[in-house]
């Protein structure tokens, strides 16, 4: 899987690596339908502070199209838990759609013998 990172902000560039470890751990088993994943890294409102950190994922996969979460959160590691863990969620349940309409499939054909 090619993991791509961007952002511009100094602190944010420092979890450069732990972003791609993350992600990877997050997709170990989901990985084979992912080639690419695209990390965006932003502060909403820059020195301001605030819950204003915000972390997009976009994962280009195979079959189902493109998946763009997005979480905001008061620090960069949290957006960045929680915008992985939706994405791991939406991937899970749309293998499991397409696993599920072709066993249904595979059982009304066996039927119709």
């Amino acid at each position: 899987m090619q993991v791509l990172f961007k952002s511009r902000h100094p602190q944010a560039t420092d979890l450069r690596d732990l972003t791609e470890r993350r992600l990877r751990f997050v997709l170990r088993r989901l990985g084979w339908r992912v080639p690419r994943a695209e990390v965006q890294m932003s502060d909403v409102n820059g020195p301001r502070g605030g819950i204003d950190k915000r972390c997009q994922v976009e994962l280009r996969t195979d079959g189902a199209g493109s998946v763009v979460v997005a979480s905001v959160a008061s620090d960069w590691r949290t957006a960045l838990d929680n915008a992985l863990a939706r994405a791991a969620r939406f991937l899970m349940r749309l293998w499991r759609r397409g696993t599920d309409s072709r066993r249904m499939r595979q059982r009304f054909i066996s039927h119709e013998r």
